[in-house]
C-alpha cells in the first residue's frame, strides 16, 4: 500500500448503518443512495476488480455489466476482473454460470476471472489502462470521470425494495439483455436491503419475505445462485445468527 496516496470510498447511507468503511479509506463519499453510489463507481473507475462478496457483490456485478451491454457503451475499453484466493474459486464459478445462463456469452465476454493469482491481476489492468488512456486521448475525454459510458435511467432511479416491487419484478428471458441484467440487479438489491438494511429489515418483519417471481428456467438458475450464497455463508453480517432468508422464489 502507498500511504500517501488517495483512496477514495463511495457509501449510501443504508451501508453506513449496517457495515463501517475500508479503514484504508481516507476520503470517504456519502451518496443519497445505491443507484448513485454504483453509478459514481462506474464514472470514477478506470478498471474494476471485484473480490468475493454475496449477494450485493452481485448487485455491482449486475450493475455494471448491464450498462457494459448497452450498445452505445460497446466500444469503450473498461476492464473487469473477477480474482480472489483460492477458497473464492466456488463463488465466482457460480456467478459465471449464472450470468452465462441468464445474459449470456456476450456479458462473460466482458470480464476475466483470476484466482489466486495478484500478480495476474497487476499485468492485466496495467496493460489494460494504456488502452484506457489511449481511449480517453483519442476521444477527448476526461481521465478522472467517464463522461461517455452511457448510463440509462433505468439504472439510475432508485428501487425501492417493497413487497410490491420485488414481486413486480419482470425476470424473464425475453427482456433485452440489459434490461434483464437491471432487473437482476434489483432483485439482488432487494435481498441486500432484507438481510442488512434498515428499511428492509423492518419490510420483512412486518410483511415477511420478499417474493420473487420469474420464469420456470431464470428461477430455477436465480434459485441456484442464491443458495449457493446461503452455503458459503455469504447472505449475513460476519458474528450475525444463522441465516433466515429475506425471500421465495416462485
Amino acid at each position: 500500500r502507498c500511504h500517501d496516496y488517495r483512496y477514495i470510498g463511495i457509501t449510501e447511507p443504508g451501508i453506513i448503518a449496517a457495515e463501517s468503511p475500508n479503514p484504508m479509506v481516507n476520503e470517504l463519499i456519502i451518496m443519497p443512495d445505491i443507484e448513485k453510489r454504483l453509478e459514481a463507481f462506474v464514472r470514477l473507475g478506470h478498471a474494476f476488480i471485484v473480490f468475493p462478496g454475496g449477494a450485493g457483490t452481485a448487485e455491482e456485478i449486475l450493475y455494471l455489466l448491464g450498462i457494459l451491454l448497452h450498445p452505445n457503451n460497446d466500444q469503450l475499453t473498461v476492464p473487469l476482473i473477477f480474482t480472489g484466493p483460492e477458497s473464492s474459486k466456488a463463488y465466482f464459478e457460480q456467478i459465471d454460470a449464472f450470468i452465462g445462463a441468464t445474459l449470456g456469452p456476450k456479458a462473460q465476454a466482458k470480464y476475466e476471472i483470476i484466482i489466486e493469482d495478484p500478480s495476474a491481476v497487476a499485468q492485466v489492468v496495467k496493460a489494460e489502462m494504456e488502452k484506457v488512456v489511449e481511449h480517453r486521448q483519442t476521444v477527448g475525454d476526461a481521465y478522472h470521470y467517464n463522461w461517455q459510458l452511457h448510463i440509462e435511467e433505468d439504472f439510475q432511479h432508485p428501487f425501492i425494495p417493497t413487497h410490491a416491487n420485488m414481486a413486480g419484478l419482470e425476470l424473464t428471458a425475453q427482456l433485452p439483455t440489459a434490461q434483464l441484467a437491471s432487473n437482476l440487479r434489483k432483485a439482488m438489491s432487494g435481498i441486500v436491503a432484507g438481510n442488512v438494511k434498515t428499511f428492509g429489515l423492518a419490510q420483512i418483519q412486518q410483511y415477511g419475505p420478499y417474493q420473487l417471481n420469474a420464469e420456470a428456467a431464470l428461477l430455477e438458475k436465480l434459485d441456484v445462485l442464491l443458495q449457493s450464497f446461503v452455503a458459503q455463508d455469504r447472505m449475513k453480517l460476519p458474528g450475525s445468527k444463522a441465516y433466515e432468508p429475506c425471500y421465495r422464489v416462485s
